[in-house]
């Protein structure tokens, strides 16, 4: 029975001084869900005893039968500590690789993270993704080090081995911090100094000094590692329920040994021991061969009570060891044959370990009024673009995220990292509600009244409705019989995993939602905006990204359950009903338009494993398709595709999430049988250069072939439009793989540059075109912010080292980049090497001048993009080409033939797809397979088995190679 009711969290939500926001994070099987079990128990909403049996926050059957979490979930619980309290918002994630997605869209709404740790594993790979995960998130994590009880009963170690191995595991997690933390100082030392060259040329100053200091020894690293003695780790069996931190035991002990506790608390760790005689704390345990402090007071104690009463069952001293503790356990306890019970129920209550962690967790994390600049700043936008690059209104809100206030005045900022989906059975709205007194006592009337009627009619055959007519009767039985078949129609509904940062929102309010790609600098701009308020999402245009809702329902997130609230303040994590048409994945909700949307959430996995899927019954299509919308709307990290041959292709993180994607897909969203073909192999078409020698090593040009000069294929492909109003030539060479591979690495900057291109294209047209940059402040230095200036800068340079290398024909490529594709990122360029038309791509800094082509453009790019996205061998995208296009030529007539040809843009489009498809196939034509990398870490222990292993599989398939 749940300790504290819903009122009581209620009016801890409103006072942000008292919330703690957490997620614990973790490999897979360190414990993670049991930890959650432990804290939820400490509510009374389960049992301690079912601890990590039950699973609490692991809803789906699923997970139930892996035992594995699946997908994030949070639950509210209420914690007390000294007179104070506290309202604590936990959120379990996965450990799985397949599921990273999940911690990704739970840490970006939390401001601390517990970090468990199996001591027998030690640090793995999914631990280190974890904390990087929660430090570029800018979360303040504390550590809990798992399964102690591995050490004692399966290791059977001694408790000063234990010691030592704990010390190695925890120095691991501290290497992993340092290495975060050197890397992002060295990055921040790199962009200061170029903020200092800058400021030295434009002042005049000595450029001859140079600052020789490095910018680590300053950098403040105190409250950055794991240290017992700072009270942020926990040692803990999260399976038996017990732990403790250094000050746990510095607080009993203090009494007992005479000394101030916080001198314990300082000693109890590291390399000090008790001399017996002096009665004194002595550093050098080590090299004294002196037992360390920690171990004679705590680990000695905790190895003498697993040897009493697991590994030697001596049933007989267990009343005893309770006496001197000052622990009463019950008859029932006493007598069970299952020394693992009686341990249980002896450590809950001697080291609970639900106390431990949340007094941590209280004491240790931050609040959401705590919340860093830095983290805002990050929040708001992304690693490419600067904050003072926003307009001053939008500036202005960094106030409103450090305040976290909830005043009326306040403008309300909300973040949805995902949308997850539920039973409408489930909400509280559908669920009977229970009866008050007076509806009891009219019940019981209204029956008392039927009775007589029955008795006055000698029990008519003719059903009697206690109504006030006949009529009303006859609708509400109307009503009854429509309701399931609606109900049956959309039994799913979707809530919105969301945190307030600012602001106060209600049932009823009015708020915009902001798309991924909302930018307040283009919607200042635009003085005529006007949105929409019945637009959904599904009725925007490409370049809208602004629709209104209304907030129908808000609930307190309780791990299965959903508890119904009227209001929610800054600070909170809660769920929101009512967005499923409004929100794909995740969006941004705020009163105004000035908010920027939050940077986009960085993702440790990307999907890579595809299937096709079609129905077992064809005249179940459309029930499918409709399937597929509600699982990519579902889940953060599947793509649903469809291909130009109507198949549709779904694209998951790997084989345990695609089983998890299509029994939802089965069972919730289709509910129809579907038909899966194998893994699909993902290529890319690519060209090579022509072969100089053929199989047999004989040169080519040496060969008497015996064909005429007239068969050879020209390289120069020149197509024109249907209506002969614009030709193009074209010719595609194989880009060097540097430059491939450069493309390749700069994914980001490139698809934000035509982004910015796009934008330019979209406001402005040829009638006006000067005026208007000036009115958009584009032309010129101030176009984007100094970050992405300098990272265009760089990226420009290194091209252009590679290029200088490479010989005479790559010299120019950085003038002559049009666009980038498939996608506006990928690794194929499109060359201007027309001598008559410019284009602006890398070179922002020069102004557009007017040219009857740019109208066509966008048109032109399109059809590049198209090309590269599928190629003409299998329809697979492009991978290192270049298209290089030698003229263009438009000659417009006054005439309008776009009733015969069709609009000239389309007619540009399609002859510049088919231009690079034949220019590609003119060159000789490679497909590339996937190769597959993976690091594997194993223990030393069974490094012999894993090389003898790789061994045969490399003799056996002959491709495998081994990296030392």
């Amino acid at each position: 029975m749940r300790l504290v009711d819903s009122e009581k969290l209620l009016e801890l939500q409103s006072s942000p001084e008292k919330l703690r926001n957490i997620c614990i994070v973790a490999h897979v099987d360190h414990g993670k869900t049991t930890l959650a079990d432990s804290l939820i128990s400490s509510n009374g909403i389960i049992s301690q005893r079912m601890s990590g049996k039950l699973r609490y926050m692991d809803s789906r059957p699923d997970e139930q039968e892996r035992g594995i979490t699946m997908k994030s979930s949070s639950i509210a619980l209420y914690h007390a500590l000294d007179k104070e309290e506290y309202l604590v918002n936990l959120i379990d994630s996965p450990g799985h690789i397949d599921f990273s997605s999940e911690v990704s869209t739970a840490v970006r709404l939390c401001d601390g993270a517990i970090v468990v740790v199996d001591v027998v594993e030690g640090v793995c790979p999914q631990t280190r993704l974890a904390l990087k995960q929660a430090y570029s998130e800018n979360i303040h994590a504390v550590l809990v080090l798992n399964k102690i009880d591995r050490l004692i009963v399966e290791m059977k170690m001694s408790s000063l081995d234990a010691y030592v191995h704990i010390t190695q595991v925890l120095e691991q997690v501290n290497a992993v911090m340092g290495e975060l933390f050197a890397s992002e100082v060295l990055e921040n030392e790199e962009t200061q100094i170029d903020r200092q060259k800058l400021k030295k040329v434009n002042t005049n100053e000595d450029n001859n000094f140079y600052d020789w200091t490095s910018a680590l020894e300053d950098a403040d690293d105190s409250n950055l590692y794991f240290s017992p003695e700072q009270g942020n780790v926990v040692f803990a069996s999260a399976i038996d329920g017990w732990g403790f931190t250094v000050h746990t035991f510095a607080k009993l002990f203090s009494a007992k040994l005479g000394v101030k506790e916080e001198l314990l608390k300082k000693v109890l760790w590291g390399d000090f021991f008790l001399n017996s005689k002096t009665k004194r704390f002595m550093k050098g345990a080590q090299e004294k061969a002196k037992k360390p402090l920690f171990v004679q007071v705590i680990f000695d104690n905790l190895w003498n009570v697993y040897e009493t009463i697991v590994l030697r069952n001596d049933k007989e001293k267990v009343p005893l060891i309770c006496e001197k503790l000052g622990i009463k356990l019950t008859t029932r306890d006493l007598r069970h044959t299952d020394s693992r019970i009686q341990l249980q129920a002896l450590m809950m209550q001697w080291l609970p370990l639900s106390n431990t962690v949340l007094d941590m967790v209280c004491t240790k994390l931050p609040s959401p009024k705590e919340i860093l600049p830095e983290k805002v700043e990050k929040l708001m936008c992304s690693r490419i673009r600067d904050f003072e690059s926003y307009p001053e209104e939008t500036k202005k809100l960094k106030d409103d995220f450090l305040a976290c206030d909830s005043s009326n005045d306040k403008p309300v900022i909300i973040f949805v990292s995902k949308m997850f989906s539920v039973d409408k059975s489930v909400l509280p709205e559908n669920k009977p509600k229970a009866l008050t007194a007076e509806e009891m006592a009219l019940r019981r009337e209204k029956a008392r009244q039927m009775r007589e009627e029955l008795k006055q009619n000698n029990l008519s055959s003719e059903p009697i409705c206690i109504s006030k007519n006949k009529e009303s009767c006859e609708n509400d039985t109307e009503k009854f019989t429509e309701e399931p078949k609606e109900k049956d129609e959309n039994e799913t509904a979707f809530i919105a995993f969301a945190r307030i940062f600012s602001g106060k929102v209600r049932k009823g309010d009015k708020l915009y939602v902001l798309g991924p790609k909302h930018d307040p600098s283009l919607v200042n701009i635009k003085k005529d905006l006007i949105i929409d308020p019945n637009k959904k999402l599904k009725d925007l245009q490409s370049d809208e990204h602004i629709t209104c809702t209304e907030i129908k329902s808000l609930y307190i997130l309780m791990g299965r359950e959903l508890k119904d609230i009227d209001e929610a303040v800054a600070g909170n994590i809660i769920g929101i009903g009512g967005l499923e048409q409004h929100i794909l994945k995740t969006a941004t909700l705020s009163s105004t338009i000035a908010c920027p949307a939050f940077s986009e959430i960085q993702y440790a996995a990307v999907p890579i494993l595809r299937v096709a899927i079609e129905p077992t019954y064809p005249s179940q299509l459309s029930q499918l398709v409709k399937g597929l919308k509600l699982l990519n709307q579902s889940d953060s990290c599947v793509q649903v595709l469809l291909q130009e041959t109507g198949e549709h292709v779904l694209v998951t993180a790997g084989e345990v999430h695609l089983q998890r994607c299509l029994e939802d897909l089965k069972n919730l969203y289709a509910k129809i049988p579907i038909t899966v073909s194998e893994p699909i192999v993902p290529f890319r078409e690519t060209i090579v250069e022509p072969p100089k020698i053929d199989m047999a090593n004989e040169e080519i040009d040496s060969q008497n072939i015996d064909k005429g000069k007239d068969t050879e294929q020209d390289p120069v492909i020149t197509i024109t439009t249907n209506n002969k109003q614009s030709t193009i030539k074209i010719r595609a060479r194989p880009l060097p793989n540097e430059i491939t591979t450069l493309l390749d690495r700069s994914t980001d900057l490139l698809k934000a540059i035509s982004q910015h291109i796009k934008s330019l294209q979209r406001l402005v047209k040829n009638d006006n075109l000067e005026g208007k940059f000036d009115e958009l402040n584009i032309n010129g230095k101030h176009q984007l912010s100094d970050r992405m200036l300098k990272l265009i800068e760089v990226f420009k340079n290194e091209l252009q080292n590679i290029c200088s290398k490479l010989g005479p024909e790559w010299k120019d490529v950085v003038k002559q980049i049009w666009s980038v594709g498939p996608r506006n990122c990928g690794p194929n360029l499109l060359l201007n090497q027309t001598p008559d038309y410019c284009t602006k791509f890398l070179h922002h800094e020069k102004e557009i001048k007017e040219d009857p082509r740019f109208e066509y453009e966008s048109s032109f790019l399109n059809g590049f993009q198209l090309a590269s996205l599928s190629g003409p061998l299998c329809d697979e995208p492009m991978m290192g080409v270049a298209f290089c296009v030698e003229e263009w030529t438009l000659d417009k007539n006054e005439e309008d033939t776009s009733y015969t040809y069709g609009p000239l843009s389309g007619q540009i489009m399609s002859a510049v797809k088919e231009g690079c498809k034949r220019a590609f196939q003119v060159q000789p034509q490679r497909l590339m397979a996937a190769m597959y990398s993976c690091d594997i870490v194993v223990d030393q222990k069974v490094l012999g088995k894993c090389m003898c292993l790789w061994a045969l599989k490399s003799s056996l398939s002959g491709r495998s190679r081994l990296l030392l």
